[in-house]
């Protein structure tokens, strides 16, 4: 794993995820209490071995580049390799704007032939779990692939859900012979991670390749197109994994980790995961209040009865709130005698004395960044 390195696309679909990514990447979104989309996929790099890891960015990314900053939480603040972050530049030949995956490679394309690496690790940023890379690399090897691709086999009755995602046909020794991008009756239920293990010279030909016939996304045209051509394979992933590709699924994925197992899971199993740190006071909660099935940060100030919810840091609580089935995010403030439930608030935002906002557990309210209300 030494000899590989990571690349993470930032560039995803933000549009579902409405007011939390109105002003950051979807990698950038806050989850779980004090962490960032972005430290899952990241630390489960660094827990693999991989020192140099480049990221690359597209819109909205500066709360991104604040969180990471030199990667010294990360242990790749580095005088060789390290993390490096690749936000878009305007010239003559580029308006800064990719027209896919491809093309945002093909615009760090220098970054990927001085890595000294002979692998590469491709991800988006909008999965969380917790995972090492060694025994997918393992399969890779074993079966002499060109490109392995990380999958999880998902419960055949979320239909729905399922045509958001890429899905793969695979044979019995695990090699892909079909791919369906967004289908609308899936034919399968294996689920693309969106993750992918070659050798970084392929990485560089297909890339040089599809630009010079025009073409910009990575699976329609270089996966797709190449099945029959190319040795690709897909291993399956059998833990727990969140793709955060909508307001539900960023509240349902939230809610799951109250789960002590799957909190265990997520963050121990397999590796830490780690996140930027800040110095906070310990959370302090007042007189008679009552708290359960709660995660909550360092710095919130407690006086209100919260259940079955997610605080994040320096969140405050006033006397007689009542807080149930909600992720509350940094700095905001619920007034005494307040009542929230199944609500998502984002950070900074103000809710006045005695105000009342009720979502449902498949619809929840999201309040925007620094609204008062």
């Amino acid at each position: 794993m030494k000899n590989s390195m990571g690349i993470i696309l930032t560039g995803e679909n933000d549009v579902d995820l409405k007011e939390l990514s109105q002003f950051r990447s979807v990698a950038a979104v806050p989850v779980a209490g004090r962490y960032r989309i972005i430290d899952f996929i990241l630390s489960n790099m660094v827990n693999s071995g991989l020192r140099n890891i480049g990221l690359i960015t597209q819109k909205n990314y500066h709360s991104l580049m604040d969180h990471l900053g030199s990667g010294k939480e990360w242990d790749l603040n580095r005088k060789k390799d390290g993390l490096f972050i690749l936000p878009p530049y305007v010239s003559s030949q580029n308006t800064g704007w990719y027209k896919g995956d491809v093309d945002a490679l093909h615009n760090v394309i220098s970054y990927i032939r001085r890595s000294t690496q002979k692998y590469v690790i491709l991800s988006s940023s909008h999965i969380i779990c917790n995972l090492t890379f060694e025994n997918a690399f393992q399969f890779h090897m074993d079966r002499n692939a060109d490109i392995t691709v990380l999958y999880t086999e998902e419960k055949e009755d979320r239909q729905q859900e399922l045509s958001r995602y890429t899905m793969l046909e695979t044979r019995a020794d695990g090699r892909v012979q079909d791919i369906e991008v967004n289908p609308s009756m899936p034919k399968t239920n294996k689920a693309s991670m969106e993750i992918y293990i070659m050798e970084k010279s392929l990485l560089e030909y297909l890339v040089e390749e599809c630009i010079a016939r025009g073409n910009y996304d990575f699976v329609r045209d270089i996966l797709l197109k190449k099945l029959d051509l190319l040795k690709i394979f897909g291993y399956a992933y059998h833990g727990y994994v969140a793709r955060i590709d909508s307001i539900w699924s960023y509240y349902r994925h939230n809610m799951d980790i109250l789960d002590p197992v799957l909190r265990y899971e997520l963050f121990f199993r397999s590796g830490l995961i780690y996140t930027k740190v800040k110095d906070e006071v310990p959370a302090k909660y007042g007189e008679n209040v009552n708290i359960s099935n709660c995660m909550v940060a360092d710095g919130c100030i407690i006086d209100g009865d919260v259940k079955d919810s997610i605080l994040f840091r320096g969140v405050r609580i006033g006397k007689g709130a009542q807080i149930k089935d909600c992720i509350i995010m940094q700095d905001s403030e619920v007034q005494d005698h307040a009542i929230l439930e199944h609500v998502i608030l984002d950070k900074g935002v103000m809710i006045h004395r005695g105000r009342r906002l009720t979502g449902q557990d498949t619809y929840p309210v999201v309040i925007g960044k620094g609204t008062v209300i």
